[in-house]
């Protein structure tokens, strides 16, 4: 390693042991996508990145950069260096990037070394070759391991059961949304390249602790507004499945549970006493969403027991009348949807049974495959 904190290019372990990592990229390309845990101390802002930008198309690298020392100079440059030191001293098992290991990383490590005293690795390649290494590690899995996916109706609680598994893998939870018309959670989805990056870095700590078996939901291509990767979708058509099965009340019960009085909660905890109106807003614009689905007189049927049940609801604290219309979407619309799908996926269904059975079996299955 030079003098300057040198280079870094064992992606791998950055992401296994969570290695600090400070994105010196401009803001615009930090929202569109970065790594968990990454802080985003820029070399430039966006404005500044635009007219480097420019300048570099009309006039070529070196008035560019010249351009560059000119915006990012005197108390700007200082406190960037500034924000680069504490960060650097903070974690001085830490690294620095920028897009493609470049200029803007070469000269934030040139800073902290001449202004700063501080010698701090960068990656080499950059985001741009992290990138590449997580989707890499999504593809390989795929081509490498054993999948199996969860199926069933509506509210069983595959979630449930996938959370249960050293194996499992929470798409939902990475995309921060149930999957549904009514999956809104009361916090932000990640970006899609955020929810492509977690999955990655959860199935690469799995295989680096002997995993080679993995269960998953069945899920559409779009969780919310994130999307599979590709390659997982198309193989997930074809992988096995484990149908998880529960009475209708059961059923009902758990979508109550999380669908209205923890998903209420979470909206008092974000927004305090703005969150019950936003909570009956998500359930309202949801259930508006499926009225080409329904169909006007059950739509209105539907939207009467819900806009009754919100009312209760906030008037006493009482839930009991959500049952109502969920128990209604779930026999007239989801589960003949369901029904369906099972029938169609009849031939690579390999097991079928309640909660305790399935996690016995899946389990089971897991050792099974590990043993051989």
């Amino acid at each position: 390693m030079s003098g300057d904190g040198g280079d870094i290019d064992n992606y791998r372990d950055l992401f296994l042991n969570a290695r600090p990592m400070m994105d010196t990229r401009a803001p615009i390309e930090f929202n569109k996508g970065a790594f968990p845990g990454a802080v985003n101390l820029p070399l430039m802002t966006d404005s500044e990145r635009q007219k480097v930008g420019l300048c570099y198309k009309q006039h070529g690298q070196q008035a560019a950069i010249e351009l560059g020392h000119r915006l990012v100079n005197g108390q700007t440059k200082s406190d960037r260096i500034g924000a680069w030191a504490d960060f650097a001293r903070a974690n001085p098992d830490g690294c620095l990037y920028c897009f493609r290991g470049g200029l803007r990383s070469q000269i934030a490590q040139q800073w902290l070394k001449t202004e700063a005293g501080i010698a701090y690795p960068r990656v080499a390649g950059g985001y741009k070759a992290m990138r590449s290494f997580l989707m890499e590690t999504i593809d390989s899995a795929v081509a490498q391991c054993g999948f199996v996916v969860i199926g069933g109706m509506t509210g069983t609680g595959k979630t449930d059961v996938i959370v249960q598994l050293h194996h499992g893998l929470d798409l939902e939870g990475h995309a921060n949304h149930r999957g549904s018309s009514f999956g809104k959670r009361a916090t932000d989805q990640p970006s899609g390249i955020d929810f492509e990056n977690r999955l990655a870095i959860d199935v690469l700590r799995k295989r680096a602790n002997g995993i080679e078996q993995f269960v998953l939901e069945d899920e559409s291509r779009l969780i919310g507004r994130c999307a599979l990767p590709l390659q997982l979708y198309q193989s997930m058509q074809d992988f096995p499945m484990v149908w998880l099965e529960d009475s209708l009340e059961g059923r009902v019960g758990r979508i109550l549970r999380d669908y209205v009085v923890q998903l209420e909660a979470d909206y008092r905890a974000m927004h305090g006493e703005a969150g019950f109106a936003l909570f009956k807003e998500h359930l309202l614009q949801a259930m508006n969403k499926l009225l080409k689905r329904l169909g006007g007189e059950r739509h209105q049927r539907m939207l009467a027991m819900l806009q009754a049940a919100l009312a209760e609801q906030e008037r006493s604290g009482a839930v009991e009348l959500h049952r109502g219309w969920i128990e209604g979407l779930l026999l007239e619309y989801y589960d003949p949807i369901y029904a369906y799908q099972r029938e169609s996926k009849a031939s690579r269904i390999e097991f079928a049974g309640e909660q305790q059975a399935v996690l016995a079996y899946l389990n089971e299955r897991s050792a099974a495959k590990l043993k051989a």
